[in-house]
């Protein structure tokens, strides 16, 4: 099992000038990778150019550059190639399955936040040892750094990836570890149904406020964007004093309702975890969720359009965006799997029409955002509350379903490799 940690490094003013220059070089090289990419597609008859081709290059590069490429370790730069080729890797992907293709860009200084280094020991050293109450990760080329470690890290270090949120800087490790014991049974199950007016509302009739930190942030987020509108768009070495002001002002708000998302989502999938065994929810396609509506042409009058409520579903998908249901669900199969609990995903169409009680599916059944009354049986009940037993429901006949499919499934009498390891 692999788990990732993040920890706030403490570097020195000379120690983060140095880390500012280690980004600055790996998105040089970032950047004149993608170009030579570019170029080989236009001039020489769309042949492509892999990451073996340009990581094979790198000692030429470091030769030729050794204060700004030769310093840094070779193998964080043949991951940020690699970074590059995974990009290209899902734009080619997006092509043939005809979706959006979002050709990789170049990257700005103040966009490339990220080194990684793939392996502990090769150009960054994790130095946590007992007796030691200070810990210290190393880097080629910076040094010795201070992390604040507020948690121990169970397992041995795989990857490591420096990391820059305005001006402050993480450390972000991940370790392998084997499977954690389980949390004790506590024969309860559940279903969740997720939703803008609360966050979400449970099997057993307990709802999760919805939070709306972004809108409660919203006055000073367009004070502070108002006053970095007084600026004109510059780059960043050509800011003044004030306009790098603003600038981070406006970064350090969205930052601050990001963190407060990621805790919250945090604790209400720690609550869950803890007090149930089984959860299901819905398999929300969050992304076509919120999706601009198409326009819609006047038949009548050429070049005029029809009103498509294009208002009403930007404050929607404004609403959708701040609940933050992806990252809250990533978190619970995230935790589940370390407690030993199961979540499924279920279809959630018609799970808030059907009626729990005869089985009726109706669009009538629910009359508001919170009233179901059920046109056949007259089963009256909060739509969310029922929402989520119809959840449930499907969720405990696909477990079923699986277990039928494993016990029916013939034992061979021997193991494949993945499994004997």
């Amino acid at each position: 099992m692999i788990r990732a940690y993040k920890f706030l490094m403490r570097p020195t003013v000379g120690q983060a000038i140095v880390l500012g220059e280690m980004l600055r070089d790996h998105c040089s090289l970032y950047n004149g990778a993608l170009q030579e990419r570019r170029d080989a597609y236009r001039h020489s008859s769309k042949a492509s150019i892999r990451y073996g081709q340009q990581s094979a290059q790198l000692k030429d590069i470091r030769g030729f550059d050794p204060e700004r490429q030769g310093r840094w370790s070779f193998s964080s730069q043949q991951a940020t190639l690699r970074r590059l080729d995974k990009a290209f890797q899902a734009f080619f992907r997006r092509v043939k399955a005809g979706d959006k293709p979002g050709c990789p860009r170049f990257r700005g200084v103040n966009w490339f936040d990220t080194v990684d280094f793939p392996k502990d020991g090769d150009g960054c050293r994790w130095d946590s040892t007992p007796h030691d109450p200070v810990t210290r990760v190393r880097f080629q080329g910076v040094g010795h750094v201070k992390v604040n470690q507020h948690r121990p890290v169970v397992g041995k270090v795989k990857t490591v990836s420096v990391k820059r949120e305005g001006r402050k800087w993480y450390v972000v490790l991940t370790a392998e570890r084997s499977q954690p014991e389980p949390l004790p049974a506590t024969g309860s199950v559940v279903g969740i149904d997720l939703g803008i007016a609360s966050f979400l509302t449970t099997s057993n009739g307990e709802h999760v406020a919805n939070p709306r930190h972004a809108r409660k942030a919203d006055a000073k987020l367009a004070a502070a964007q108002k006053a970095l509108s007084r600026y004109p768009r510059r780059k960043a070495k050509n800011r003044t004093k004030n306009h790098q002001r603003a600038v981070e002002r406006v970064a350090a708000l969205h930052g601050k309702v990001r963190r407060r998302r990621l805790d919250h989502a945090h604790k209400t999938a720690n609550g869950l975890i803890r007090e149930n065994d089984f959860i299901a929810h819905e398999d929300l396609k969050i992304r076509n969720m919120s999706m601009t509506p198409a326009p819609k042409p006047d038949p009548d009058k050429p070049g005029a359009f029809l009103s498509n409520r294009a208002a009403a579903k930007a404050g929607l998908n404004r609403s959708i965006a701040d609940a933050g249901w992806g990252v809250f669900l990533t978190i619970l199969h995230a935790k589940a799997e370390s407690a030993g609990r199961e979540v499924i995903a279920v279809d959630p169409r018609n799970t808030s029409r059907e009626c729990p009680e005869c089985g009726h599916t109706a669009k009538g059944n629910r009359l508001t955002q919170e009233k179901f009354h059920c046109v056949s049986c007259g089963h009256q009940a909060h739509a969310d509350e029922v929402g989520a037993t119809n959840v449930l429901r499907a969720g405990l006949v696909r477990r079923n379903a699986r277990q039928a499919q494993r016990e029916a499934t013939p034992s061979t009498g021997w193991r494949s490799h993945s499994e004997a390891a």
